[in-house]
Protein backbone atom coordinates (compact mmCIF):
# COMPACT_ATOMS: atom_id res chain seq x y z
CA UNK A 1 0.00 0.00 0.00
CA UNK A 2 2.90 2.35 0.81
CA UNK A 3 4.37 1.67 -2.62
CA UNK A 4 1.08 2.50 -4.32
CA UNK A 5 0.86 5.78 -2.39
CA UNK A 6 4.41 6.70 -3.39
CA UNK A 7 3.67 5.94 -7.05
CA UNK A 8 0.52 8.06 -6.95
CA UNK A 9 2.54 10.97 -5.56
CA UNK A 10 5.00 10.67 -8.46
CA UNK A 11 2.25 10.60 -11.09
CA UNK A 12 1.85 14.41 -11.33
CA UNK A 13 5.61 14.81 -11.84
CA UNK A 14 5.62 12.26 -14.65
CA UNK A 15 2.61 13.91 -16.28
CA UNK A 16 4.31 17.31 -16.09
CA UNK A 17 7.49 15.93 -17.71
CA UNK A 18 5.41 14.38 -20.51
CA UNK A 19 3.61 17.73 -21.06
CA UNK A 20 6.95 19.55 -21.39
CA UNK A 21 8.05 17.03 -24.07
CA UNK A 22 4.68 17.48 -25.83
CA UNK A 23 5.05 21.28 -25.92
CA UNK A 24 8.56 20.97 -27.37
CA UNK A 25 7.25 19.11 -30.39
CA UNK A 26 5.28 22.03 -31.85
CA UNK A 27 6.49 23.16 -35.28
CA UNK A 28 6.39 26.89 -34.54
CA UNK A 29 9.09 26.41 -31.90
CA UNK A 30 11.50 24.90 -34.38
CA UNK A 31 13.54 27.09 -36.73
CA UNK A 32 12.38 26.85 -40.35
CA UNK A 33 14.61 24.77 -42.61
CA UNK A 34 14.24 24.43 -46.36
CA UNK A 35 14.25 20.94 -47.83
CA UNK A 36 16.17 20.09 -50.98
CA UNK A 37 14.04 20.04 -54.11
CA UNK A 38 14.44 18.33 -57.45
CA UNK A 39 14.23 20.17 -60.74
CA UNK A 40 10.88 19.39 -62.37
CA UNK A 41 10.50 18.19 -65.95
CA UNK A 42 10.54 21.02 -68.46
CA UNK A 43 7.00 22.41 -68.93
CA UNK A 44 4.76 21.21 -71.75
CA UNK A 45 2.44 23.67 -73.48
CA UNK A 46 -0.65 21.55 -72.71
CA UNK A 47 0.03 21.85 -68.96
CA UNK A 48 0.31 25.64 -68.87
CA UNK A 49 -2.44 27.55 -67.07
CA UNK A 50 -2.62 31.29 -67.79
CA UNK A 51 -3.00 33.77 -64.96
CA UNK A 52 -3.60 37.50 -64.88
CA UNK A 53 -1.08 39.87 -63.35
CA UNK A 54 -2.17 43.36 -64.29
CA UNK A 55 -3.49 45.41 -67.19
CA UNK A 56 -0.26 47.40 -66.85
CA UNK A 57 1.67 44.71 -68.75
CA UNK A 58 1.26 43.11 -72.16
CA UNK A 59 3.20 40.02 -71.08
CA UNK A 60 1.39 36.70 -70.75
CA UNK A 61 1.94 34.59 -67.64
CA UNK A 62 1.51 30.83 -67.16
CA UNK A 63 2.10 28.23 -64.45
CA UNK A 64 2.89 24.62 -65.33
CA UNK A 65 0.16 22.67 -63.50
CA UNK A 66 2.31 19.52 -63.36
CA UNK A 67 5.15 21.34 -61.59
CA UNK A 68 3.22 22.63 -58.57
CA UNK A 69 4.20 20.95 -55.32
CA UNK A 70 4.22 21.73 -51.62
CA UNK A 71 7.19 20.44 -49.68
CA UNK A 72 7.35 19.33 -46.08
CA UNK A 73 8.92 22.77 -45.49
CA UNK A 74 5.59 24.35 -46.62
CA UNK A 75 7.19 25.93 -49.71
CA UNK A 76 4.97 26.07 -52.78
CA UNK A 77 7.20 25.21 -55.74
CA UNK A 78 6.19 25.79 -59.36
CA UNK A 79 7.37 26.56 -62.88
CA UNK A 80 6.33 29.90 -64.33
CA UNK A 81 6.48 30.89 -68.00
CA UNK A 82 6.46 34.56 -68.98
CA UNK A 83 5.84 35.33 -72.63
CA UNK A 84 6.79 38.85 -73.68
CA UNK A 85 4.69 40.79 -76.17
CA UNK A 86 7.43 40.23 -78.79
CA UNK A 87 7.29 36.45 -78.32
CA UNK A 88 10.36 35.86 -76.12
CA UNK A 89 9.76 33.35 -73.29
CA UNK A 90 11.31 33.16 -69.86
CA UNK A 91 10.93 29.92 -67.93
CA UNK A 92 11.85 29.60 -64.27
CA UNK A 93 11.47 27.18 -61.38
CA UNK A 94 10.59 29.06 -58.20
CA UNK A 95 9.39 28.67 -54.65
CA UNK A 96 7.09 30.74 -52.44
CA UNK A 97 6.74 30.92 -48.66
CA UNK A 98 3.25 32.07 -47.72
CA UNK A 99 4.13 32.48 -44.04
CA UNK A 100 6.82 35.09 -44.72
CA UNK A 101 5.77 36.56 -48.09
CA UNK A 102 9.04 35.50 -49.72
CA UNK A 103 10.00 33.93 -53.02
CA UNK A 104 13.07 32.18 -54.36
CA UNK A 105 14.37 31.42 -57.83
CA UNK A 106 15.82 27.91 -58.14
CA UNK A 107 16.56 27.54 -61.86
CA UNK A 108 16.19 29.06 -65.32
CA UNK A 109 14.79 27.12 -68.26
CA UNK A 110 16.48 27.07 -71.67
CA UNK A 111 14.78 26.70 -75.08
CA UNK A 112 16.19 23.20 -75.52
CA UNK A 113 14.26 21.95 -72.49
CA UNK A 114 17.15 22.04 -70.02
CA UNK A 115 17.62 23.82 -66.70
CA UNK A 116 20.48 25.79 -65.20
CA UNK A 117 20.49 26.37 -61.47
CA UNK A 118 20.30 29.98 -60.32
CA UNK A 119 23.44 31.14 -58.59
CA UNK A 120 23.29 32.91 -55.24
CA UNK A 121 19.51 33.07 -55.39
CA UNK A 122 18.32 33.36 -51.83
CA UNK A 123 14.92 34.15 -50.40
CA UNK A 124 13.66 37.67 -51.05
CA UNK A 125 10.50 39.57 -50.23
CA UNK A 126 7.69 39.61 -52.78
CA UNK A 127 7.10 43.09 -54.20
CA UNK A 128 3.51 43.63 -53.10
CA UNK A 129 3.36 47.22 -54.34
CA UNK A 130 4.35 46.43 -57.92
CA UNK A 131 1.61 46.05 -60.52
CA UNK A 132 4.05 44.01 -62.62
CA UNK A 133 4.92 41.43 -59.96
CA UNK A 134 3.64 38.02 -61.05
CA UNK A 135 4.77 36.65 -57.67
CA UNK A 136 2.33 39.09 -56.02
CA UNK A 137 -0.50 37.78 -58.21
CA UNK A 138 0.41 34.15 -57.48
CA UNK A 139 0.68 34.87 -53.75
CA UNK A 140 -2.57 36.82 -53.36
CA UNK A 141 -4.83 34.99 -55.81
CA UNK A 142 -3.61 31.43 -56.20
CA UNK A 143 -1.06 30.00 -53.75
CA UNK A 144 -1.56 32.03 -50.55
CA UNK A 145 -5.06 33.53 -50.64
CA UNK A 146 -5.67 35.62 -47.52
CA UNK A 147 -2.06 34.88 -46.53
CA UNK A 148 -2.77 31.17 -46.01
CA UNK A 149 -1.00 28.51 -48.04
CA UNK A 150 -3.12 26.23 -50.18
CA UNK A 151 -3.49 22.71 -48.74
CA UNK A 152 -2.04 20.91 -51.75
CA UNK A 153 -1.12 21.21 -55.43
CA UNK A 154 -4.66 20.29 -56.47
CA UNK A 155 -6.08 23.32 -54.66
CA UNK A 156 -3.48 25.59 -56.30
CA UNK A 157 -4.40 24.24 -59.75
CA UNK A 158 -8.11 24.76 -58.99
CA UNK A 159 -7.44 28.37 -58.00
CA UNK A 160 -5.51 28.99 -61.22
CA UNK A 161 -8.13 27.32 -63.44
CA UNK A 162 -11.02 29.10 -61.72
CA UNK A 163 -9.36 32.49 -62.35
CA UNK A 164 -8.49 31.60 -65.97
CA UNK A 165 -12.18 31.24 -66.93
Amino acid sequence: MKILSALLLCLPLAAHAAWIDFEGEFEQDKPWAEVASQLPPYPKVENLIPFKVSSATRNKFFVDAESISIGTDNVVRYVVVVEAAGGAKNVSFEGMRCESGERRLYAYGHPGGTWSKARNAGWESIKFRSLLSYQKALFEDHFCPNGLRVRDAREAVQNLRRAAR
